[in-house]
């Protein structure tokens, strides 16, 4: 019984629930995660990273537990990225990603329920993360990191966003759209960098994979955004 219950879970994480539009870009997110890669074949941790990343997101999306999973090994492989890119921001967000997945496991639920937060608790979170966004900027300056004030956001934001979507609050999404911009911008200057010889630090497929997986991010916390205020809808 116990084993067919657990068929009978995975069947449901991997296969129900799934409109045709949302299987036809996920699909198509995971071809760009392969072409960054045989455009710049130098990284198969990038290519690792930015596959896992897709499909952790396209669960993320449908309130699937089954994103935790795919989040850990995206994870681990991103905190390498980061940590050889020198994008210490990075490298310590997804030190936090990776403890955070277990929690996130345990913390959501097998529904699409989803929570919100109170006006005046959304103005509070805006003044702390420019704060801390300001701080962080400062710290990562001081150290000698990959464009600080890009990086402080990758740190200060998605720190706040990813405890916010553990806790399956809605506003994650939005809070992930700043910092996907922030991160495709990021990655696609120190592309640019090591491309043309600026920098020596990473390598290009290992900075393509991330532009390509910040794209994939960007498009995916858009719609997982409109996906997530029809689960609260529903709810009431």
């Amino acid at each position: 019984m116990e084993n067919t219950q657990q068929q009978s879970w995975l069947y449901n994480q991997f296969f129900s629930g799934w409109k045709r539009f949302e299987v036809t870009y996920a699909i198509i997110l995971i071809l760009l995660q392969v072409v960054a890669y045989v455009i710049a074949p130098d990284s198969i941790i990038g290519m690792v990273s930015g596959v896992a990343g897709v499909i952790c997101l396209v669960f993320g999306m449908k309130g699937k537990k089954l994103t935790f999973a795919f989040g850990l090994v995206q994870c681990v492989a991103m905190t390498i990225i980061a940590w050889q890119s020198h994008a210490y921001g990075a490298f310590v967000m997804n030190i936090f990603y990776v403890i955070s997945q277990p929690i996130g496991w345990f913390l959501w639920g097998n529904d699409e329920a989803v929570n919100t937060i109170s006006p005046k608790m959304k103005r509070l979170i805006f003044l702390a993360a420019f704060v801390a966004w300001a701080v962080g900027w400062f710290v990562l300056a001081r150290s000698g990191g990959q464009l600080p004030y890009f990086d402080s956001i990758n740190l200060v934001i998605s720190f706040i966003a990813q405890v916010l979507y553990i806790c399956k609050y809605k506003e994650n999404w939005s809070l992930w759209i700043i910092v996907n911009i922030a991160n495709l911008a990021y990655w696609a200057i120190l592309t640019y960098q090591v491309a043309t010889g600026h920098s020596d630090v990473g390598t290009v497929g290992g900075c393509l994979s991330q532009v390509a997986l910040q794209v994939a991010l960007l498009f995916n916390s858009i719609y997982a955004n409109k996906v997530w205020k029809t689960y609260e809808q529903n709810l009431q």
